[in-house]
């Protein structure tokens, strides 16, 4: 009896629930996690960049209205440094942790730190370096906040609020410690104010403002956190999609594409016990223990890959399903998952070419000095149960029943007879009763062997032999 593996409880999800192997983990041991980080990280990083150049553009139009002065030329040429910034980022991003496009990133937050408090060079007047640290525009650093989070990790969105915060408070620190005041103005301010000690205060120009610029990192460093949650919850999710693309890919290993494009839209499991009638195939190669000690294990595997991806590909044009290798042959069945009228033709259909591709591959072999490989196919029509067998750790898509067994005796009848292929008049008479208007043409060539007694049965059984 036989059974495939589609398996429902992947590893992936396995270590995701158990918060075992990160996500750069992940991506090295599992090339379809591999290939969706690629994909979202370059989808992402091109959407950002592209974001942020717009968003320059936006600041670039907005700095002569807010500063309509020479001085605003200093602005827009770090706008334009910002753009190449980005430009470059673009360049050094990957998947994998990147040295180069972390120090891009702690780039573009010193700069606009730089900006925000050192003065303008082109400012004809002096300020006190407190007056041009509390302007308000620390919420230049959201920008590139919300671009980030386009294209970078959950980690790196924490990285980037914990770098802000810190050249925010060192810049803040500086200015404490070094900046230049003009002790004047705190004067003029308290003069004008009196009575007013808090409004005074508030607008001192020799004031950096500590508790105000404590609550701006503060309430950054929140947003950034809850980003991260959030970009953290959408790798999962592709996580989760990369399994999926894992999971059809396993089922294209014993389906055709076809099948896979069908199974993939239902929307009833796969795993349903029930009962159908199928065409059951078994092949081997005949004398391959013989065979394999002549030879190196190179040479066997080298064969055996050969010999495999032969008969799968007939399997697959002939609408079969590929149940399992079995050391130097194969199950397969036609009619699952789904039956057809044309199940029985497309597995005689499908012995006949396999016979014909072994043939022509004889003869490339013999033209390089090989042995010849000579196969044996048992084919067989009948009921077979099909559903999930195992665990809830471990499930496998199952078919079971007589005609599995049937079809590996008729394999073996093969030897006695001294043919290539023994099917069941089961089959044949499948064949007849179908709709396919090639059905004569596939039972030609048949020769009616008679009954013929298998081992394990009580009764003998009507085969025909090619």
């Amino acid at each position: 009896m036989s059974n495939h593996s589609t398996s429902r409880l992947s590893w992936n999800d396995f270590s995701l629930r158990r918060g075992g192997l990160k996500g750069e983990d992940l991506a090295r041991v599992d090339p379809f996690v591999q290939e969706a980080l690629s994909e979202n990280k370059r989808n992402g990083l091109r959407l950002a960049v592209r974001t942020r150049w717009i968003a320059l553009a936006v600041i670039a139009l907005l700095i002569p209205f807010l500063n309509p002065t020479w001085e605003a030329l200093y602005y827009e040429a770090a706008v334009g440094v910002f753009a190449l910034v980005g430009w470059a980022q673009l360049r050094a991003g990957q998947v994998a942790q990147s040295r180069w496009e972390l120090f891009l990133i702690f780039v573009d937050l010193a700069l606009l730190t730089f900006i925000m408090v050192f003065p303008n060079p082109l400012r004809g007047e002096v300020w006190p370096t407190a007056y041009q640290f509390e302007l308000g525009e620390f919420a230049y650093f959201y920008v590139f906040l919300a671009a980030g989070t386009l294209a970078y990790s959950w980690r790196t969105i924490v990285a980037f609020g914990t770098w802000t915060t810190g050249l925010w408070l060192a810049a803040l620190a500086l200015v404490v410690l070094f900046g230049f005041e003009i002790p004047e103005l705190s004067q003029n301010a308290a003069a004008a104010f009196a009575g007013y000690e808090r409004i005074a205060n508030t607008i001192d120009p020799n004031d950096p403002g500590t508790p105000e610029r404590i609550q701006e990192v503060i309430v950054f460093i929140i947003v950034a956190g809850i980003l991260a949650v959030n970009g953290h919850r959408n790798n999962k999710l592709i996580f989760r999609q990369a399994n999926i693309a894992r999971e059809r890919a396993n089922l294209a290993r014993y389906f055709p594409p076809s099948i896979v494009d069908e199974m993939a839209g239902r929307d009833q499991p796969l795993g349903a016990i029930r009962s159908q009638n199928v065409a059951v195939m078994f092949v081997d190669i005949v004398g391959f223990t013989r065979m394999a000690e002549k030879q190196s294990p190179e040479e066997v595997v080298a064969l055996l890959r050969q010999f495999h991806a032969r008969l799968e590909s007939q399997v697959f044009e002939h609408h079969g399903t590929l149940d399992k290798f079995l050391g130097d042959g194969l199950m397969a069945t036609f009619g699952t998952p789904e039956p057809s009228p044309a199940d029985a033709a497309n597995a005689l259909g499908c012995g006949r070419a396999m016979l014909a591709d072994i043939e022509d591959w004889n003869l490339a072999r013999k033209n390089a000095g090989a042995e010849a490989v000579k196969v044996s196919i048992g084919l067989h029509y009948g009921p077979v149960v099909l559903g999930d067998i195992g665990s809830e750790r471990r499930l496998e898509y199952a078919v079971l029943g007589d005609a599995v067994n049937v079809a590996s005796r008729l394999e073996a009848l093969t030897r006695t007879l001294g043919v290539a292929m023994v099917t069941s008049d089961d089959l044949a008479f499948a064949i007849r009763r179908g709709d396919d208007a090639d059905a004569v043409e596939v039972m030609s060539g048949l020769v009616d062997a008679g009954h013929q007694q298998l081992r394990g049965r009580d009764e003998p059984i009507k085969v025909w032999t090619c």
